[in-house]
C-alpha cells in the first residue's frame, strides 16, 4: 500500500516540473498583483470620474486587497480537504465575474463592494498556488520553485501598468477591468486543461468549520511561522504604500505623465524581478534565510533613504532611486519568507498558505489607505509608511524568528 502511494505521489509530482503548470502557477499567483497594478496608473482618472475623494479611490485597493486576505482563510482550508482543483476554479470564475461587475460599476461604492468580492476571488488562486508548490516541494527546493514563480510573475507589475497606461490612453479605467476579466477567463481555461490535482485523497485534511479553527490555532502557536508571516507581510505593505501613493506623489507632485508613471513602475518592478532571479540562484548555496535577511536590510536601507530624500527635498531622481531600492528588495523576501514558513507544515499547506497571505494582504489593505487619508498632496506620508513598515518588518525577524532559528549575522549578530 505505501509503495502504491508513494508511486501515485510521485506521478503526481512530474507535471509540477514542466513549462506550462510553472506559468499557470505563475499566472494565479499574479492575479492579486494584477487586480491592484494594471489599474493605478488610472486612480486619479478613476477619482474624478466617480466624484469621489483620492483617499476614497484608493479604497477600491483596499476592499481588494481585504478581499484576498478574507478569501484565502477559507480558499486554504477548502482546498486542503477538497484538493486543489475544484476551490481552484470555483474561485476564477468568481473572479471572473467580480472584473466585468466592476467594469460596469456607476458609483464608486459599487465599485468598492465588486473589488472586494474581486479579491476574495483571487485569492483562490494565489493560496492555492502557493500550497501546490508546498505539495510536491520544501525547503531550498521549495525556495527555489518560488523564486522561478516569481521571476514569471514578476512580468505582472512590469507589464501591468504599462498595458493599463496604453489602454487610458485610448478608452479609460473600465476597459482595464475588462482585461483583466479576460485574462482571468483565459487562466481559467489553462487550469482545466492543462494542471493536475497535486494532493492525493489520501493527503486530504476534512473537516467542519471547528476543525479549520483548531488548525489555525495550531498555526498561530508557531512562533517561528508567524514571525516570517509578519516579515513577509510588512514589506509587502511597504510595496503597498508605493502602489498606493506613488500615482498621486509622481503624477500630481512631481508632474509625470500616465505613461511617465508606467514605465518607473516597470523600471522598479524590473528590479524586484531581477533579485528572485538572483534568489533562485542563489538559495541552495546562502540559504533562504540569509537572503530573507539581505532583502528585510534593503528594505530598511530604501525606506530610509525614501524618507531622507522626501523630508530634504533632494529631488526626483534621489527618490526614484530610493524607491527602486525598496522594491527590489521585495524580490527576495516574497519567495524566502513563504517557503520558510511553509517548511514545517506539509500536512497543513492550504491553511499555512492561507494564514501567511491573510497576513500579507491585510496589512497591505491598510498601508494602501492610511497613505491616502494622511494626504496626497505630499509625499511625505507615503515616505514615513515605506520606512516605518520596512522597521516594523526588520523587528518581526529578530524578535519573533531568531529564538528557533539562527539569523545571519549581517542582521543579528550573535554576542
Amino acid at each position: 500500500m505505501t509503495q502504491k502511494t508513494n508511486a501515485d505521489d510521485q506521478a503526481r509530482a512530474a507535471p509540477v516540473r514542466s513549462a506550462s503548470v510553472l506559468l499557470i502557477l505563475a499566472a494565479l499567483a499574479a492575479l492579486g498583483p494584477l487586480s491592484t497594478d494594471a489599474y493605478v496608473p488610472g486612480l486619479p482618472q478613476l477619482a474624478e470620474d466617480l466624484h469621489s475623494l483620492p483617499s476614497t479611490a484608493q479604497l477600491t485597493v483596499t476592499t481588494c486587497l481585504i478581499g484576498l486576505a478574507v478569501g484565502q482563510l477559507v480558499a486554504g482550508p477548502m482546498s486542503d480537504a477538497l484538493g486543489r482543483r475544484t476551490p481552484l476554479l470555483l474561485g476564477l470564475a468568481v473572479y471572473t465575474a467580480a472584473g466585468l461587475a466592476c467594469a460596469i460599476a456607476p458609483n464608486i461604492g459599487t465599485l468598492v463592494v465588486f473589488r472586494a468580492i474581486q479579491g476574495g476571488g483571487g485569492a483562490f488562486g494565489l493560496v492555492i498556488a502557493y500550497a501546490y508548490v508546498r505539495d510536491l516541494h520544501q525547503g531550498k527546493a521549495a525556495a527555489r520553485y518560488l523564486s522561478l514563480m516569481l521571476l514569471v510573475t514578476g512580468l505582472a507589475p512590469v507589464l501591468a501598468p504599462l498595458v493599463g497606461a496604453q489602454i487610458l490612453r485610448f478608452s479609460g479605467w473600465r476597459e482595464i477591468f475588462v482585461a483583466l476579466a479576460a485574462l482571468c477567463a483565459a487562466v481559467l481555461v489553462a487550469c482545466i486543461r492543462a494542471l493536475p490535482e497535486s494532493l492525493p485523497a489520501h493527503r486530504r485534511r476534512p473537516g467542519g468549520l471547528r476543525a479549520t479553527g483548531s488548525v489555525y490555532v495550531r498555526l498561530l502557536k508557531d512562533r517561528a511561522l508567524v514571525g516570517y508571516a509578519l516579515t513577509n507581510a510588512s514589506v509587502f505593505s511597504a510595496m503597498f504604500a508605493y502602489i498606493a501613493g506613488s500615482p498621486f506623489v509622481l503624477e500630481h507632485i512631481y508632474r509625470l505623465t500616465p505613461q511617465q508613471y508606467s514605465l518607473v513602475f516597470a523600471v522598479n518592478a524590473s528590479g524586484l524581478v531581477a533579485a528572485a532571479h538572483a534568489s533562485g540562484r542563489l538559495v541552495r548555496r546562502l540559504g533562504p534565510l540569509f537572503l530573507l535577511g539581505g532583502g528585510v536590510i534593503g528594505s530598511v536601507a530604501g525606506g530610509g533613504a525614501v524618507l531622507l530624500v522626501v523630508i530634504t527635498n533632494a529631488g526626483l531622481w534621489p527618490l526614484l532611486a530610493a524607491l527602486f531600492t525598496v522594491i527590489t528588495s521585495v524580490g527576495l523576501v516574497l519567495p524566502n519568507a513563504p517557503a520558510l514558513a511553509l517548511e514545517s507544515h506539509g500536512s497543513h499547506a492550504g491553511a499555512a498558505s492561507a494564514l501567511l497571505g491573510f497576513t500579507q494582504f491585510l496589512f497591505g489593505g491598510l498601508a494602501a489607505p492610511l497613505v491616502g487619508v494622511l494626504g496626497s498632496g505630499s509625499a511625505l506620508p507615503m515616505a514615513a509608511a515605506m520606512a516605518g513598515l520596512a522597521v516594523t518588518a526588520s523587528i518581526m525577524l529578530i524578535a519573533l524568528v531568531r529564538p528557533t532559528t539562527p539569523l545571519p549575522l549581517a542582521i543579528c549578530p550573535r554576542s
